[in-house]
């Protein structure tokens, strides 16, 4: 879905503070918004948790710094990192060129998908929410 200029995957689910989440088998990919790269404009640096650490739903996991600020990343679920985006260290600006794509952050095993999907929105949801933020 296209947005007012704005990418927003069907396939996504969505917290209000701009991270997205994509299950995929027995993990979930965790990445900022399309919103959420633009607004930051050139992102310089990337702080992500270190494979193994836990992460807590709707808790700081790690920040991305741009030339404009530095923005806290909230955890769409909660689990253990599996995986992080090794690209990031030297190709920040991923993350502003693929945000859903190679601008990834990390993958999570999660500890309680089932439950903690209620708390997420959905495109149609995650745009109404935009549209709320845009009129401001």
């Amino acid at each position: 879905m296209d947005f007012q200029g704005y990418n927003i995957p069907d396939d996504l689910m969505y917290t209000k503070e701009h991270e997205w989440a994509k299950q995929e088998g027995g993990v979930v990919r965790i990445g900022i918004t399309d919103y959420a790269a633009k607004t930051l404009n050139d992102v310089v640096y990337v702080t992500n948790p270190k494979t193994n650490d836990s992460v807590q739903q709707a808790k700081s996991m790690g920040t991305v710094e741009s030339i404009k600020a530095v923005s806290e990343i909230y955890s769409p679920i909660s689990g253990t990192v599996t995986k992080v985006n090794p690209q990031l260290d030297s190709h920040p600006e991923l993350v502003n060129k693929s945000p859903y794509g190679e601008g990834w952050l990390v993958e999570v095993k999660p500890t309680n998908i089932a439950s903690e999907k209620k708390a997420l929105l959905d495109a149609k949801a995650y745009a109404a929410h935009l549209d709320t933020l845009l009129k401001k």
